[in-house]
Order: structure tokens, then sequence, then C-alpha cells
């Protein structure tokens, strides 16, 4: 049966965060809020939980899971070949909705899917998503929908979809909208916008000048 806390209560919310955590660890898949629409997450390390998660979604495995982490020092344990301007772009818009697609490191034992040797990571600008993964580390997170269906900003929808597939849902209330993170491709010499959400190629182009769109 899947336990539901609003984080918005202080008490909830304290209890709500130790018990996604303990899911976390035990390879469960839990819902969590962030800044653009509401995640389903897993431990990026268990390809057991990430399997359920796509399983959960009725995603294949040609979609990979997204990695969301707590704090842009986590970077340097994921990811190789990073360039001097994908860090500027970090420090631009970390935290927020800004996805970055990167080389990862060849010794990490994980499976998301078919990433071809990439990883699609994002630091979210949200206090109880934040709060979650400085304590279980890297997690799996997709939006938490079937997938066909409209990535859901509320906990509600999330649930109404995602049933007893997830163990713990974290209830923050509407997220700000549902426009989904921008995501840059720094695995070449050049960044390139794969998509256009929330943050705009003029945006990025304002750090890196030479970025690129992809047609």
């Amino acid at each position: 049966m899947a336990r539901r806390y609003d984080t918005n209560d202080a008490t909830d919310r304290v209890t709500g965060l130790r018990e996604a955590a303990s899911a976390v660890r035990r390879g469960e898949l839990v819902v969590l809020p962030t800044d653009t629409v509401y995640g389903i997450g897993a431990d990026a390390f268990s390809s057991e939980a990430v399997a359920d998660l796509l399983h959960a979604k009725g995603r294949g495995r040609s979609m990979p899971t997204p990695v969301l982490i707590g704090s842009p020092n986590t970077l340097h344990g994921l990811v190789t070949d990073f360039s001097e301007m994908a860090w500027e772009l970090v420090d631009a818009f970390w935290p927020g909705a800004l996805t970055l697609i990167a080389k990862h490191q060849p010794s990490l034992q994980w499976d998301l899917g078919d990433t071809r040797g990439t990883v699609a990571v994002r630091m979210p600008l949200h206090p109880v998503a934040i709060e979650l993964l400085t304590e279980v580390g890297p997690m799996g997170v997709s939006s938490a929908n079937l997938t066909g269906h409209p990535a859901p900003e509320n906990c509600d929808a999330a649930q109404d979809m995602l049933g007893d597939s997830v163990s713990v849902y974290l209830d923050g209330g509407p997220t700000p909208g549902n426009v989904p993170s921008s995501i840059v491709d720094v695995t070449g010499k050049v960044p390139v916008l794969l998509r256009q959400g929330a943050v705009s190629a003029e945006e990025l182009r304002k750090v890196v000048p030479d970025l690129e769109v992809a047609n």
C-alpha cells in the first residue's frame, strides 16, 4: 500500500523524507516534486529499481532514465570529458531546469536503459527533491506519468496513474508548471540544444555563445 506525505506540513515532511529515503535504499519507487513536474524516482545504481521504474511508466529501454543529483559536486564521480563550457552551464543554470547529456564514467555500475555511454543529468530547483537527493545520492528520475499521458503537475495526478507501483508519494503541492527542462548535449566540442524547454536558446547563448540547436 502506497504511503503519502504532505511536505508542506513540517512533521509530515520529516517523516515523508525519512520514509522515502528508506524506500529508495530498499530498491523501491518514490514520487517527488521537482521544479518542472512530479517525478518517479529510484536508486540510480539499482538496475532492478530502474527497470521497475520503466515498467511502472510503460516505457522501454530505448528511452533511458535521466539522473537527478543534489549537488554539482556529484558530477565529478558520474561524468567524464566534461568541458569548460559544460561547467559554465552548470554554474549559470543549476539548480534549475537544464538537463545536460554527458559521457558517464565507464566504471559506473548502473543500467539506466540504452544510453550508449551517456547520462542525462540535472540538479532540480526544489527543496524537497534536493533534500532527498542529498540523503540518498543520485536517483534515476522520470516524469511521474504513464507513457503517452501528460506529465503530472500535482501529486493526485501522479498517484492516479501510478498507484501502488510506488511506495512513497511526497506531496509538495502544485508544481510551477509543466514546461520540461531544456536538454543540452555536452558530449562534443560544441554544446547542442536538443530540446528547448524552460531555458531558452537565447539564455543559453549568453553563457555559451557557440551553442548549436538541433534540427
